[in-house]
């Protein structure tokens, strides 16, 4: 029997391969892996540089001195709508590469980048007003759509058993722009440049994206948006218990991001400089500690990781707590850094869990084989987007705490004794879901069902 070849023919719209089958080892040898690797490595392009326009304005705030008029409040309120706007989009985002095409819609999401880009190359500078900024702090959330796009795209190149890989270093490559614009942003800094220099060096790079992922990639004719599994996923309960853990675990890292460098700035009096030498770190290190949560889960089970990585969050944040109210910089630093190590590993421990929990229902229902494979791709592929989507919102919660901790206390110290008490219902949650083991005084047929359940689960 012929294998399958990937047959890339020009239509209205852009490059599109007819046939497409990553689960034949044979074709995937010949042909299909490197196509993959191609689009997976202008995906991340893309994707990485969307990342760093949407936390563009955590390094813009850091521009923005007293000639600004604007207030530590007014500063968080506008990196929490640029993080509000990245959340919302993601979900059509989701939905945009079936629609148009994976390759089609790279270049559409990359092209877009230019307006939040161009338009706070216009108005940075003193005189402008708050609503202004905020607009294009908004305009800014584009660019968190674009990981959505990606992962689905990216999502349909690989097969099942090179998923886990591809998907991992998509997302940690995508994570990676948030540290990389903030090192920029140094550098700018560093040689005495304005925030119009920054923007300046993004514009040709947003060009330069677009035009790789049209020359390079390619939309795959297969793929087409399943709405009765996003109706299901809706639906399924499980879809929105990880929706509240990845609050927890990628919610915290994006709005830390946001808010690390303002922070240091805002109750610690540090400098744009000071605080742009070491607001990077931890994003960085969350980025690419991505990858060995996945590995962890994949090794000892995601519930059990995300588990004990949210008491390791909680003693991270308990010991800022500390630290903000002894004003020790040294110490609040390091636990921060520390705290956005733990929000990376649990990004990927709560991002492998998704098709094992579903695999996991899919076989409590009695399906096995490639049904139950099957069952458990449609479900998890469709609930990625929405979870993704409100785990992105938790960036919006912790710039939003953030904003009445200094407007109540004039620091940061409540609103980190809000996130400890979030990171235990989080633990509390995990626990009881996925680890739990059913009450003996149940019947011995349901005890020994739930059983086979909770033991699946706790295998994710």
């Amino acid at each position: 029997m012929t294998a399958p070849s990937s047959s890339i023919t020009p239509r209205k719209g852009g490059r599109w391969i007819e046939q497409w089958d990553p689960e034949d080892e044979v074709f995937w040898k010949e042909t299909g892996e490197k196509v993959a690797r191609r689009n997976l490595f202008f995906s991340v392009l893309s994707e990485h540089i969307g990342f760093s326009i949407w936390t563009l304005w955590s390094v813009m705030v850091l521009f923005m001195g007293p000639e600004y008029g604007l207030t530590p409040a007014d500063k968080f309120f506008i990196i929490s709508m640029a993080t509000l706007v990245g959340a919302i989009v993601r979900v059509p985002y989701t939905f945009a590469v079936a629609r148009f095409g994976g390759r089609n819609w790279t270049i559409i999401a990359a092209s877009m980048l230019l307006v939040p880009t161009i338009a706070a190359f216009v108005v940075m500078e003193p005189g402008t007003s708050f609503g202004t900024f905020l607009v294009c702090a908004m305009l800014a959330g584009v660019g968190g759509g674009n990981f959505a796009s990606s992962m689905t795209n990216i999502n349909s190149f690989f097969p099942l058993r090179k998923k886990g890989w591809a998907l991992g270093l998509n997302a940690g490559g995508g994570n990676i722009g948030v540290p990389v614009v903030q090192l920029v942003a140094l550098a700018v800094i560093g040689a005495s440049g304005g925030p119009r220099v920054l923007l300046g060096i993004y514009i040709p790079l947003i060009v330069i994206a677009a035009v790789l992922g049209a020359m390079y990639m390619d939309n795959i004719t297969s793929v087409k948006n399943d709405t009765g599994a996003a109706r299901e996923a809706v639906k399924d309960p499980h879809t929105w218990i990880m929706s509240f853990l990845y609050i927890g675990t990628f919610g915290s890292f994006i709005g830390y991001s946001f808010a690390f460098g303002l922070v240091l700035q805002t109750q610690f009096g540090r400098t744009p400089l000071e605080s742009a030498y070491v607001t990077f770190i931890g994003p960085l290190l969350g980025s690419l500690i991505r990858p060995v949560g996945g590995w962890l889960a994949d090794k000892y089970g995601g519930a059990r990781i995300t588990l004990w990585n949210f008491v390791g969050m909680g003693a991270a944040t308990a010991v800022i707590v500390v630290a903000s109210m002894e004003e020790s910089l040294a110490l609040f630093t390091t636990a921060f850094i520390v705290l956005f190590v733990l929000t990376g590993l649990g990004n990927g421990s709560t991002y492998k869990m998704i098709p094992g929990i579903f695999q996991a229902k899919a076989t409590a229902l009695g399906l096995t084989g490639e049904e139950a494979a099957s069952y458990g791709r449609r479900l998890s592929g469709a609930s990625m987007g929405l979870i993704g989507a409100v785990g992105a919102v938790g960036g919006l919660g912790i710039n939003l705490a953030f904003r009445q901790s200094f407007l109540s206390v004039g620091s940061g110290t409540g609103a980190f004794v809000a996130f400890l008490a979030f990171y235990a219902v989080c633990f509390a949650v995990t626990w009881a879901v996925y680890l739990r083991r059913p009450a003996t005084a149940e019947s011995p047929a349901t005890a020994a069902s739930e059983a086979k359940s909770q033991l699946s689960y706790a295998e994710v």
